[in-house]
C-alpha cells in the first residue's frame, strides 16, 4: 500500500513500511559498509531517505555516531550559517473539546482555568511581548468550534499585525491551529500568515486513536491529511513535528521522515519547519505515564539525523527543552528557538500567578529574552529576529530552491545581523548590547558580496539613527 504521492494517509505513511524499515534498520546497525555508504550520500546535503535514516539512528558504534554529530554541524552551517531565528508561541485560547490523553486542555479536566482572550487582551499580550524585542509569533489555540472559531483566529491575527508599540511590530504570525477546511487554509493564507504548523504527535494508527479517544482529533486520517489541505488553500510554508515520548520513537521518527518524503512527492516542497517536543509535565498530565520516553542523548541523535536527512528544513526547539539540552542539540541542527516563552493564555501581559493552572505545559528554560539572546552570542550565534523572506516573497518553491543551492545566505546573514542591531538598540541590556555590537561589527566583514556588505554596513548605521525593517 506504500506510495509517497498517495494523498492518504495510510497509504503514505504505511504501517508495513514503517515496520519494514524498523526490521531492515536492526538487521543493519552493525553494517559497518551500508552505514559508511548513508554517510557518504548525506555528505552531498541531498537528504535521506526514511529508511537510510533508520539505519544510521538504530547504529550504536559511537565513532560513527561521533561523525553524524559532525556531519550534522556542517550541513547545519552549510544551509543556515551560525544564524538561530528567535520567536515566542501566544496562546490565544485553552478552551478544547478533545480528549487528547497527554494535553491539559482535555475536554474532561474540570478544574484548568480556562481562557480565551479578548482583542483588546491580545494587543496587551503583543505590545508586551514587542517591549522584548519579539518580531515573530507562533499562536496556539485549542480545538473549539464555538469558543475558537476560524473567525476568531483571524480577528488575532488582524489585531497582532495592527499594533506598533514604539519600535516593536509583529511581522510574520505563524499558526498552530487543530486541522481544517481547505476553505478554512484559504482564510488563513489571506490574513498573511507565515508557516502552518501542526503536530501529528503520533504517526502510530493505533496509538494515535487511543490517544484521542474523543473530539474531532480522533480522526487519524483528517488530521494526517492536513498539510495537503493547507497546501490546496494556498499556504505554501507548513511545519511538522511529533510529540516524542508518546509511541517508539524509531516509529516516530521514520513516519515524520515519510511525511516529508510525501510533501516533496506531492507538492514539489517539504516542510518548511520540523519541530521535535517532548512530553513534559502539565496541570493533569504526568510524562511518566507515557513508556515512549527518550534520554537526552536519543534525543539529540534525532536531532542530528533529521538534518542530515532532510537538511533544508528549518529546525525548532522549543522552551520545553532545558538551558542544557537546547546547547546540546543546537549545533546539531537547531536553527529556530523560542525565548521567554509563556504557555499559559494571558501569561506576557498579566504578573504570574501561581495559582494560575492555564498552561499547556511546564516551560523547562524559563529565562529573559535578553538573557537567551546573550547566552547565543557566547556561543558564537547570531540571534536573527529577521521575517524577511515570508514578506518578500520566498516562501514554499522559492524558498526552498534558494535554500537547497546556498543563495539564501546571501539575504539570510546580512538581514539577521541589521535584526540583532534593532534588538540591540531598543530592547537589549547594557552587557547584551556591547557583546552583540562586537559580534555584529565582526560579522559584518564574513558577508562574502562586497556590494551587499557595504550596504549593510550602511544601514547598520541607519538603524542606530532610528530608522527601522531594512531587508534584502
Amino acid at each position: 500500500m506504500y506510495d509517497p504521492k498517495s494523498l492518504k494517509a495510510e497509504e503514505f505513511i504505511d504501517n508495513g513500511e514503517i515496520l519494514d524499515t524498523l526490521r531492515y534498520a536492526d538487521e543493519n546497525k552493525d553494517n559497518t559498509e551500508l552505514i559508511e555508504k548513508i554517510l557518504a550520500k548525506a555528505e552531498e546535503r541531498k537528504g535521506l531517505t526514511h529508511r537510510e535514516a533508520s539505519v544510521l539512528l538504530a547504529c550504536e558504534d559511537e565513532k560513527l555516531i561521533n561523525r553524524m554529530y559532525d556531519l550534522a554541524e556542517q550541513i547545519k552551517k552549510d544551509f543556515y550559517g551560525n544564524r538561530i531565528v528567535m520567536f515566542a508561541p501566544l496562546y490565544l485560547s485553552n478552551y478544547c473539546v478533545n480528549g487528547c490523553l497527554y494535553c491539559p486542555y482535555h475536554l474532561k479536566n474540570t478544574h484548568i482555568s480556562r481562557k480565551k482572550l479578548t482583542q483588546q487582551e491580545v494587543k496587551n499580550e503583543v505590545i508586551a511581548l514587542q517591549d522584548m524585542g519579539h518580531k515573530r509569533l507562533a499562536i496556539e489555540a485549542g480545538e473549539d468550534p464555538v469558543n475558537n472559531p476560524i473567525e476568531y483566529i483571524l480577528d488575532c491575527i488582524n489585531t497582532i499585525y495592527s499594533i506598533k508599540h514604539k519600535n516593536g511590530a509583529i511581522r510574520r504570525v505563524n499558526v498552530n491551529i487543530a486541522a481544517t477546511t481547505v476553505e478554512n487554509y484559504r482564510k488563513l493564507h489571506e490574513a498573511g500568515i507565515g508557516t502552518y504548523i501542526l503536530f501529528q504527535e503520533t504517526y502510530h494508527k493505533e496509538s494515535y486513536e487511543r490517544l484521542h479517544p474523543t473530539g474531532p482529533k480522533h480522526n487519524y486520517a483528517y488530521h494526517t491529511e492536513a498539510m495537503d489541505r493547507a497546501m490546496e488553500g494556498g499556504i505554501d510554508d507548513v511545519g511538522l513535528g511529533v510529540l516524542f515520548g508518546l509511541e517508539m520513537y524509531r516509529y516516530e521518527f521514520a513516519g515524520l521522515l515519510m511525511h516529508a518524503e510525501h510533501l516533496e512527492a506531492v507538492h514539489g516542497v517539504g516542510p518548511h519547519t520540523i519541530s521535535v517536543p517532548r512530553v513534559k509535565r502539565a496541570d493533569d498530565i504526568d510524562p511518566d505515564e507515557f513508556d515512549g520516553g527518550i534520554d537526552d542523548d536519543t534525543f539529540a541523535k534525532i536531532c542530528a539525523l533529521i538534518r542530515i536527512s532532510v537538511p533544508y528544513t528549518g529546525m525548532i526547539i522549543s522552551t520545553r527543552e532545558s538551558k542544557a539540552v537546547r546547547e546540546k542539540v543546537i549545533r546539531l541542527g537547531v536553527s529556530q528557538i523560542s525565548g521567554a516563552s509563556r504557555t499559559s493564555v494571558g501569561g506576557y501581559a498579566e504578573e504570574e500567578d501561581e495559582d494560575d493552572n492555564s498552561a499547556q505545559f511546564d516551560v523547562s528554560d524559563k529565562r529573559t529574552l535578553d538573557e537567551v539572546v546573550r547566552w547565543l552570542m557566547e556561543l558564537g550565534y547570531i540571534p536573527s529576529f529577521c521575517t524577511a523572506c515570508y514578506r518578500e516573497g520566498r516562501t514554499g518553491d522559492r524558498f526552498m530552491s534558494l535554500c537547497k543551492s546556498g543563495q539564501i545566505q546571501n539575504c539570510c546573514h546580512p538581514n539577521a545581523l541589521m535584526t540583532l542591531k534593532e534588538y540591540l538598540v531598543d530592547y537589549a541590556s547594557p552587557e547584551t548590547r556591547k557583546l552583540g555590537e562586537e559580534l555584529i561589527e565582526k560579522e559584518l566583514e564574513n558577508i562574502p558580496k562586497e556590494k551587499v556588505r557595504n550596504i549593510a554596513k550602511e544601514r547598520v548605521v541607519k538603524i542606530e539613527e532610528g530608522i527601522r525593517d531594512f531587508r534584502f
